[in-house]
């Protein structure tokens, strides 16, 4: 009697030990869930990186802004723009360029002459519709629906359609 007394009290230790675990293993997941949700916080030109604001205003010059907004979250903002004409630009807190998109085609000159050469030989009848800069790869959406990856050697790395 004395032995059952014991093993029921140790099932309830693990039992309650369990529960423990699997809170804890709750709250912290809704936790991560609550600080992952990005605040898209609206901001003004001005409140721009200034490499960002060089960017527009040396590829963009005179194209009004729709909306900018600063995503807020706690590793790194991003800043999301607009522009009136449809194109989407995305960038880095440093205000460097992250990602850029128009189904109407982005310059040419914002792509890397070696990734220009590669679609202009393979694919001579396409524009460019993205344009992503990656930690360690460049890609590229064209008019065609393929996406095209790069490493930083301008290698391809990857084709998806």
């Amino acid at each position: 009697m004395h032995c059952e007394n014991i093993r029921t009290i140790v099932s309830a230790i693990k039992n309650d030990t369990i529960m423990k675990r699997i809170f804890t293993i709750i709250a912290v997941a809704l936790t991560s869930v609550q600080l992952s949700k990005a605040d898209d916080r609206p901001v003004t030109f001005s409140q721009l990186p200034a490499a960002a604001q060089t960017f527009i205003n040396t590829n963009y010059s005179g194209e009004k802004i729709s909306y900018a907004t600063v995503d807020d979250d706690f590793i790194r903002p991003d800043y999301n723009v607009m522009l009136a004409n449809g194109v989407k630009i995305q960038f880095e807190n440093s205000g460097a360029l992250e990602k850029i998109e128009s189904r109407a085609g982005i310059p040419e000159e914002l792509i890397p002459v070696q990734i220009r050469d590669y679609v202009k030989l393979h694919y001579p009848d396409v524009i460019f519709v993205e344009y992503e800069i990656g930690k360690r790869t460049y890609e590229v959406k064209l008019s065609n629906r393929l996406e095209i990856k790069f490493n930083r050697n301008f290698n391809v790395i990857e084709i998806d359609d």
